[in-house]
């Protein structure tokens, strides 16, 4: 018993002995020298870490103004080419749309561009009826001897001239002084049509003057000599004027590019002489 107790403390002294002088060794190597230099490495790797940081956050501020200044060169651009497409075209006609029947000279054919009868919820669209009072305003002055009706009718369901045509009728307007255009889908396609296909070079166009406007300065674009009467505008709310102003700016605006790219109507065809 006594044996196995003094070799179990001799075992326990030996390892001992061992866990010390392992841990001596290890702090002979350990010196203050090397901890120093463990130090500073852990430090540079820090700075290092920060400073990538730092660089990957100026990075990012650099392209978010960046970003900031593109929008903002974009948005002005865009306003002030809409500025001046909107006041290019109104001063163009500042001379040429008339409010009075008895100022407008005489023109053998008038442009009456078209327009739905009735809103989208249904109810009667006042442009149309004030463009279809103005054209049969003209016609029974005898400033024109005819009226071109032109507007959408791409379906046999939706038919603008053929309504036109009936209200001028109910106007007053003789039947026989009244032509259809059923391919004038869009402003540019009424005027272009005048002068290809109806072979007209000198019109009077018949819309709100905002529109005439635009439509006389695609006329005279494409060689056409023309006027616009002005049928009555809508009362206008503030709300109502700037709907009508944005969307006639960006209408002004596509016209401008429709020239550029020298757009072309839908449909063409056959003349047709009046």
């Amino acid at each position: 018993m006594s044996v196995y107790s003094s070799n179990q403390r001799q075992s326990e002294r030996t390892l001992s002995c061992s866990s010390r002088g392992d841990r001596e060794i290890l702090l002979q190597h350990d010196t203050p020298g090397k901890r120093t230099r463990r130090s500073t490495k852990t430090l540079e790797t820090s700075h290092q870490t920060a400073k990538g940081e730092m660089i990957k956050k100026y990075v990012m501020f650099r392209l978010f103004f960046k970003l900031i200044r593109i929008t903002a060169i974009l948005v002005v651009a865009i306003v002030a080419v809409t500025f001046l497409a909107y006041y290019s075209v109104k001063f163009n006609a500042r001379t040429k749309t008339y409010n009075n029947v008895n100022d407008v000279p005489y023109c053998k054919v008038g442009l009456v561009l078209g327009t739905s009868p009735y809103t989208s919820n249904g109810h009667n669209n006042y442009f149309f009826t004030t463009r279809i009072n103005a054209a049969a305003e003209l016609y029974k002055a005898g400033k024109v001897t005819k009226l071109i009706v032109s507007g959408d009718n791409h379906t046999r369901y939706y038919d603008e001239p053929t309504h036109m045509k009936n209200a001028l009728i109910s106007k007053g307007v003789s039947p026989s002084a009244i032509v259809l255009d059923y391919a004038g889908f869009r402003t540019l396609d009424s005027v272009v049509r005048a002068k290809e296909v109806f072979m007209q070079d000198k019109l009077i166009v018949v819309s709100q003057r905002f529109h005439n406007e635009r439509a006389i300065y695609l006329a005279e674009h494409y060689g056409i000599e023309a006027v616009g009467y002005n049928a009555k505008d809508a009362k206008k709310t503030r709300k109502s004027l700037t709907i009508t102003v944005v969307r006639e700016s960006f209408s002004r605006v596509k016209m401008f590019i429709d020239i550029i790219i020298n757009k072309q109507p839908k449909y063409l065809g056959d003349t047709i002489k009046i």
